[in-house]
Order: structure tokens, then C-alpha cells, then sequence
């Protein structure tokens, strides 16, 4: 049998390989009842949910934004798949891999409310969105909008763009705390010009939480003819939203933070218009036409795409609307806990429709460095300075493992510091 025919009968067979990305039936003890208004605050539901994860007793953890720990269910069901890749090697990589990854493919547009076509999964954010940046048709003199609060792995293409096709950066400041919307969206429009092509947005700033009004923006961006690239690293399984509604044409995100991935996973949105245009970052077999014409980078961990379908029934078991809520009323209970107390500074707004989980908080006269150094040594809290673009605090990610006691410690901490 020649070769070609023989591994097509086979990857239609199987062989037996057991299907890797299966359902899991997450053990929570509890089940969530009433409103997400009401589930927020049942202590009883979220102490069973922190009991599906393994917490490290040396320190509470409040850095959650850079990467999400895996409940245990996840975890160990991640590792079976990686045993049983690993012990199908390349049988698998040469007649599953393909399919599989096409399926992961589909699960995620369906979790993020888009189109098969559109969407595809990457390693991360800073991968997804420097594809957009590097691989745009930039001519010399083509102008790009983006905010200093910005994260700085997509600055960096877009100073090397600037460096390589003549692209004229322009740079923008948002306030930590914006009096509107109509504030942010003219912060925006007063920096298009006729030769602006390109605005990235964070859909949540992450150095402060700042949820961004995308769909607004987008809209107003558009009537100048001008495209939107949106950084969603934040926003995906932390707040809800539909990604075909915001309206923008290019989005990226990673999804080992608010949805419990394993590390080394991301998602890129292209609007079907401009798949076309946009060179890959890594050249793919002309006969390769669409969205996946940009989603070839080499042999990879394909283990890790698999334990996508865990993620989501985790996420799904607790409840989208659960989580959000949860996580905003953390939020909001320990910086209500700090509004009026001396030398305690808040970089970040408060209400619901303008952060969810994150939140920056500074101490007058501390450097953020020696401040996250105290709260981990003398409190044992670890969290992550930032000290730049108008914030100068520790940013503060708790998760829905995290308890009012740990926060109660928290803000007494910062009470002691600021005093």
C-alpha cells in the first residue's frame, strides 16, 4: 500500500485512539443557586469551588492575571493527554493532530460567540496580535494609534514597523479614572488623521483593569474608515461579551489567564475582509487559503489546545455570570474597604461597567517595587508592581479561589503601610 493511502486509512480508522478531548464533569460540591447578584456573595458556593483547587500555603496570591492555576480536575486531566500523545508519538501527530486541532478551533469560536473562519488558537496574545501588527500592508507615512497603558511586547512591533516600513506611531495617554466614555472615545478620534490605519485598544487595560468602551470606539473608528486591533489578554472568561458584536476588526487573547488554560495558549480573531491581506508571520503553503493561512508556526505542543474543552466546562460549571459577578464583588469589597483611608491611591474606577476582577492601588511617597516587596516578605501577599505610563501601584488579580479573609488580610496590610 503506498504510503499516502495507507496514513489516510488509518487516521480514518483510528486505530483505537481514544478521544483525547472529551467533556469533564466538574466536582463542585455545591451548585449555584439563585442570581449572579446572589451567588457573588454565597460564601458557601465559592469556599466548594476553592476546594477544586491546590493553594499554595506560603503566601496568598493575588497575581492572577499573568497566569491562571489550573483546578485540579483540569490539571490532571491535561496530563493524561499529554501521556497519551506522547505515547502515540508520531502516529498521532501525523494522523490526528490536523482534525483535532480544527475541532479546538471551533470550541473556542463557539465560546466566544464568532465564526469557525475567523477565529483560531495561537500561544498567546502578544503572538495573535503581532501577526496583525507585523504582517499588515503598512506603506511609509501610515499612521498607527495606540495608548501608552498598552502592553509593551505589541509597542515593541510597532516601533519596529515604524523602524522597518516608515509607519508613524502615534501614542496616546488614557486616564486611570475617565469621567465618560465620550472622554475615552475623543482621546482616540482627535488622533486620526487622513492617513491613520490602524488603532489598538486593550479591552482591559492590564496594568490597571480599566475595562475600555470597545464597541463605541470601534464604531466611531470605522465611520473614518480607520481598522481596530483589540488586546482581549484580560477580557476573555473574566467578562462576557460576544466578539462579533464589539465590532472590531482584528482580536487577540490569550486563554491560560480568566480561563484556566494551560500555559502556552492564545486566540486570534480576524474579520473573513482582511485575512487576505495580512502577511503571515511564519509562510504557509500557498494552497492554505483563510484565517489558517496565518496559524502556521512549526510542530507544537498540540496537548495543550486539547484541554481547551476542560477549560470551558469549568468555566460553564461555575456559570459565566457567576464568575464575572464574583469577580467584580471581590474587586469591590476590599477597594470599598480603602476609598478614605490617608495615602491610599486607587488607579483604577470602581464601577461595575468599568472593571470586573483587577484593580491598582498605590501607596503616597512608596515605590511600587518596595511596595509589593513588603506586602510579600512582611504579609505574605504576592502581587506585581507597575511603576509606569501614569500608574505607579500593585496590581491586584484575585480569583475565584480567593477568600474574604485572604482580602481582609490584604487591606489591613495596606492600612499598616499607608499609615
Amino acid at each position: 500500500m503506498q504510503k499516502r493511502t495507507f496514513l489516510k486509512s488509518i487516521t480514518l480508522g483510528g486505530l483505537g485512539l481514544p478521544q483525547l478531548a472529551k467533556s469533564m464533569n466538574t466536582k463542585l460540591a455545591l451548585k449555584p443557586i439563585g442570581t449572579a447578584s446572589t451567588i457573588a456573595k454565597d460564601e458557601h458556593f465559592w469556599k466548594s469551588v476553592r476546594g477544586l483547587y491546590k493553594i499554595k500555603p506560603d503566601y496568598i496570591n493575588l497575581e492572577s492575571g499573568y497566569y491562571n492555576m489550573l483546578p485540579e480536575e483540569t490539571l490532571n486531566h491535561y496530563l493524561s493527554i499529554i501521556k497519551e500523545v506522547n505515547y502515540h508519538a508520531s502516529f498521532y501527530m501525523r494522523t490526528r493532530q490536523f482534525k483535532e486541532r480544527a475541532a479546538q478551533n471551533k470550541l473556542i469560536a463557539q465560546f466566544l460567540g464568532g465564526s469557525e473562519d475567523e477565529i483560531v488558537l495561537t500561544r498567546n496574545t502578544t503572538e495573535s496580535l503581532d501577526i496583525i501588527i507585523s504582517g499588515y500592508p503598512w506603506k511609509s507615512g501610515d499612521e498607527a494609534i495606540f495608548a501608552q497603558q498598552d502592553y509593551g511586547a505589541m509597542i515593541d512591533m510597532f516601533k519596529q514597523v515604524a523602524k522597518r516600513h516608515g509607519v508613524i506611531n502615534k501614542m496616546v495617554s488614557v486616564p486611570n479614572i475617565p469621567k465618560s466614555d465620550e472622554e475615552i472615545i475623543s482621546i482616540y478620534e482627535k488622533a486620526i488623521t487622513k492617513n491613520t490605519k490602524l488603532i489598538m485598544l486593550c479591552h482591559i487595560i492590564n496594568i490597571t483593569g480599566q475595562i475600555l468602551p470597545i464597541k463605541k470606539i470601534c464604531e466611531m473608528a470605522h465611520k473614518y474608515g480607520v481598522e481596530v486591533m483589540v488586546d482581549g489578554a484580560h477580557a476573555v472568561a473574566q467578562i462576557q461579551f460576544n466578539i462579533t458584536e464589539l465590532g472590531c476588526d482584528y482580536y487577540g487573547a490569550s486563554l491560560h489567564k480568566w480561563l484556566a488554560m494551560p500555559l502556552g495558549v492564545g486566540v486570534l480573531y480576524v474579520k473573513k475582509e482582511h485575512q487576505s491581506k495580512i502577511w503571515p508571520l511564519i509562510a504557509e503553503n500557498e494552497t492554505v487559503q483563510g484565517i489558517n493561512r496565518l496559524n502556521h508556526f512549526g510542530t507544537n505542543p498540540v496537548h495543550t489546545y486539547l484541554a481547551l474543552q476542560f477549560a470551558i466546562d469549568f468555566h460553564n460549571k461555575i456559570g459565566p455570570a457567576n464568575k464575572e459577578e464574583r469577580l467584580r464583588y471581590l474587586q469591590q469589597y476590599w477597594t470599598s474597604k480603602l476609598t478614605t483611608t490617608p495615602n491610599i491611591i486607587l488607579n483604577t474606577p470602581t464601577d461595575a461597567q468599568r472593571s470586573c476582577a483587577i484593580a491598582n492601588v498605590g501607596i503616597k511617597g512608596l515605590k511600587p517595587a518596595d511596595m509589593a516587596e513588603t506586602l510579600l516578605k512582611k504579609y505574605n501577599i504576592y502581587t506585581v508592581a507597575i511603576d509606569g505610563a501614569g500608574v505607579h501601584g500593585c496590581r491586584i488579580t484575585p480569583n475565584v479561589f480567593t477568600s474574604l479573609e485572604e482580602l481582609d488580610k490584604f487591606v489591613n496590610a495596606l492600612k499598616e503601610m499607608a499609615a
